[in-house]
């Protein structure tokens, strides 16, 4: 598949929604892999989406053989295949008259994706797919200002089993049984500060006292039995 495309995968991260956030990229270019990776300290998940795809087709600018990208950002991938021609007919404007958000974005994809010959594959995140868990990793941890080693160098020596885009069922099961356990009602939620627990009725409550807190953390809990299960992996000791 390399030697006649090239393969692609992207994935954007952020620490709130503003917060602190990144991007990775993978690019296969034949017995090439390159990584790509950058951050922002005040940034959206949206825009790291994006930027991780810019900056990977600026990478393979110029270049003629069809690019094939795995995306698990629908944002994105429904972005550049079904609504930038209708935003740019409009001026910028939406169905619902009003401003495209992150319309210097939009206009730079658009901008390096015209020329190429794409595939655009919209996958699921964290189901188990190489790629797409080593971009989310490069992501992540440009998000939490830890920059990672980049890789650039042969297929052959690279790690991860980039080219395998079958899904791991395990993870993509446990991937649904997450999603749904999202959207069950919060028994309460939960925050740690500075070692010490605390629990909320709200989620206005708890987001007060962590948003931009470094090193906070927070969660949903369903049950009494939940929050002290998070309170022992959190190592609280006044839970």
């Amino acid at each position: 598949m390399s030697d006649t495309s090239i393969v692609i995968f992207t994935d954007g991260s952020s620490r709130g929604n503003p917060g602190p956030g990144g991007w990775g990229s993978i690019v296969v270019d034949g017995e090439t892999v390159t990584e790509l990776g950058g951050g922002d300290k005040h940034t959206t998940n949206n825009k790291m989406e994006l930027l991780a795809a810019i900056e990977a087709l600026a990478h393979v600018k110029g270049k003629s053989k069809p690019v094939i990208m795995y995306v698990d950002s629908s944002y994105v991938v429904n972005g550049i295949t079904k609504w930038v021609k209708g935003w740019k007919r409009n001026n910028w404007i939406t169905s619902t008259k009003t401003p495209v958000e992150n319309r210097d974005l939009w206009e730079r994809l658009d901008e390096v994706a015209t020329p190429l010959s794409i595939t655009w594959n919209r996958i699921s995140g964290h189901a188990g797919l190489p790629g797409n868990e080593r971009a989310d990793e490069i992501a992540t941890a440009f998000a939490d200002d830890d920059i990672p080693n980049l890789y650039h160098g042969s297929l052959e020596k690279y790690s991860p089993d980039i080219l395998n885009v079958s899904y791991d069922e395990e993870k993509q099961k446990a991937r649904s049984a997450t999603r749904e356990r999202s959207r069950a009602k919060a028994f309460s939620y939960v925050s740690f500060v500075d070692g010490h627990f605390m629990r909320h009725t709200s989620w206005a409550e708890c987001e007060k006292r962590v948003k931009g807190v470094k090193g906070a953390r927070f969660k949903k809990a369903f049950s009494a039995d939940d929050e002290r299960a998070i309170a022992q992996a959190w190592g609280a000791r006044n839970a």
